[in-house]
């Protein structure tokens, strides 16, 4: 049945009829006839943001949190181009993203109009798919073919962008009850040849590692990964995308490896003789010098996207296919080849040399001597006091880090973060997005000085919009990882990375500014009390200030650009590797 409707009605229809209940953003010109019949909505939430950046990285927050296709909306010209930061964030992590902007009217396209920018074009590289709708007939479907596309498959961003006259003209809407996308048939299933010779891999290798990406997350195959690694006793590194994929306390979990990965979880990939990857990309802060990575490793690449198998590291055995599946088929298929070989593969040897370097170079940091607080222990006292229910997000840099050795990951989609692109200012509209998909969670953001201060305008919008945050400001009184790598390689010339953030400005007033609670602590003594003030705020955000000790650094760390043998646990101290017999 289809009804008479203006072009806007039929857009927050179509977004109804996509199960959208939710959708942050801030309206303007070319997108304000749309935003009428929002106001009629009783399944849609609108939450005013106080930046369109704010709106694009709430809605990868609840996307992330919830599994669900995120919804952000902004007007055209600069209301559409702030978004263009978190599109490009959820491009480069997969988040499943709709974002919808209003557009000048088709006859003013081309003509450099007020408030005109063509988004189409300036997305395209880093959306998914992407669409300019001029007509009122083509919005549904269009609407119905972005969630489609954005949730399916490779997850990733898409931008509908619709002009002012086709939300203004009349149409008779129905929502469309089948897709026609001839050109878009993501491969789910995995081909059952190459899961055979996966399996045939898995059980003629001594020293195999399963390095488990974000796609496992995405994918909802944290249950199928467990029964995989427990199968046989493979040692399981998590990337940092896939913390909580498996459960941090698990014998057969080694850590996080890359750049700042622990040395077990780096010593596992780089002596492994095959490399079982399922949803990653060998992505370089994971690789190091790419020629030197996991030299004497065979490689299984498990990847929804074909594009990323081979793209860094050739694989042996390429599997195009959903990891939940894929996962899935291949459990079968070692069973199989098990049952036919008349014994069980045994990496006991192997596993028992990464538990001693696991005991011997755990991750750990020391107290600052000059007694000042250290930011590592501030992090783990979060962590332990919320626990591995609360949902975690962070900004980019050392603090990032930091929580993601420190906080406790014991269930999928409990860590959101910017992998990917890096974007600072991430965490604490990602936190307020997590904390609308998920009410019932404790959600707590664990941001550094630096970061705070790109999107804290958001507490704003968590104050009155009811969203109650947890906000940690790791406060080094600087840009951080920048200082660190100015203390390591340039010679300690800190050019312009001291934020003076001391007390300027003063972070718990505000956030007292901004309709929320501010705490400030800056010895080991106050720690637990204040993050138990902070924990028993329950109706408004709360933004405590962590004055940390500045210099504290990030480690392990592999230098960029250096091989992932050249680990050091500490300045000038690395793994005594030919000592451990990997």
């Amino acid at each position: 049945m289809s009804e008479q409707l203006t072009g806007a009605q039929a857009l927050i229809r179509a977004l109804e009829h996509a199960g959208v209940d939710t959708v942050f953003g801030i309206p303007g010109g070319a997108i304000l006839p749309a935003y009428d019949p929002m106001l009629d909505s009783t399944q849609i939430r609108h939450i005013l943001v106080r930046h369109e950046q704010g709106a694009g990285h709430a809605a990868q927050g609840y996307a992330s949190a919830s599994g669900k296709t995120g919804v952000c909306m902004a007007t055209s010209g600069p209301g559409a181009t702030n978004l263009v930061t978190p599109i490009a964030d959820a491009y480069m992590d997969s988040v499943p993203m709709v974002a919808i902007t209003g557009q000048v009217a088709s006859a003013a396209i081309g003509t450099d109009a007020f408030q005109e920018a063509d988004i189409r074009g300036i997305t395209m590289p880093i959306t998914k798919h992407n669409f300019l709708v001029n007509d009122p007939n083509d919005i549904a479907t269009t609407v119905a073919e972005a969630f489609h596309i954005a949730s399916t498959g490779r997850p990733g961003p898409v931008l509908v962008d619709v002009t002012k006259d086709a939300m203004q003209a009349r149409v008779d809407f129905q929502w469309p009850t089948e897709l026609s996308l001839p050109g878009y048939r993501p491969v789910t299933r995995p081909h059952p040849k190459q899961v055979r010779e996966a399996a045939r891999l898995i059980a003629a290798a001594e020293k195999p590692v399963l390095y488990v990406g974000g796609g496992v997350i995405r994918a909802q195959a944290h249950a199928e990964l467990k029964e995989l690694a427990e199968l046989l006793g493979i040692p399981v590194v998590t990337t940092l995308m896939a913390r909580g994929a498996l459960p941090d306390t698990h014998d057969l979990h080694f850590g996080m490896p890359g750049m700042h990965g622990s040395v077990s979880a780096v010593g596992a990939l780089q002596r492994s003789d095959l490399l079982i990857c399922l949803g990653a990309r060998f992505d370089d802060r994971v690789t190091g010098k790419l020629d030197s990575f996991a030299p004497e490793a065979k490689v299984i690449h498990a990847d929804i996207d074909p594009a990323e198998i081979g793209k860094n590291r050739a694989a042996d055995v390429p599997i195009v296919g959903d990891c939940k599946e894929v996962i899935t088929d291949l459990i079968a298929a070692l069973q199989t080849e098990i049952a036919n070989a008349g014994r069980t593969p045994s990496y006991d040897t192997w596993r028992h040399q990464l538990e001693a370097v696991r005991a011997k170079y755990p991750v750990a940091y020391d107290e600052p001597e000059d007694g000042s607080l250290s930011p590592q222990y501030v992090i783990e006292r979060i962590g332990q006091i919320a626990g591995p229910d609360a949902v975690y997000t962070a900004g980019v840099g050392q603090h990032q880090m930091w929580a993601a050795h420190y906080l406790p990951f014991e269930k999928p989609r409990h860590w959101l973060n910017s992998g990917g692109l890096g974007t600072m200012g991430y965490a604490v509209p990602a936190a307020m997005g997590a904390k609308v998909a998920r009410p019932d969670k404790t959600v707590w953001a664990i941001d550094g000085d630096g970061c705070f201060q790109m999107t804290n305008q958001e507490l704003v919008t968590c104050a009155l919009e009811g969203i109650p945050i947890k906000v940690a400001v790791i406060n080094n009184q600087s840009l951080g990882m920048v200082r660190q790598w100015q203390t390591l390689f340039y010679d300690k010339r800190y050019s312009n990375t001291d934020l003076h953030s001391a007390r300027i400005p003063d972070f718990a007033k505000l956030s007292e500014a901004m309709g929320g609670v501010g705490l400030r602590c800056s010895d080991r003594d106050s720690v637990d009390a204040t993050i138990e003030k902070a924990m028993a705020v329950t109706d408004a955000p709360v933004v405590v200030d962590f004055v940390v000790h500045r210099d504290a650094m990030v480690w392990p760390m592999v230098a960029a650009g250096t091989s992932n043998d050249d680990i050091q646990i500490a300045r000038d101290m690395a793994p005594a590797w030919d000592t451990e017999e990997l």
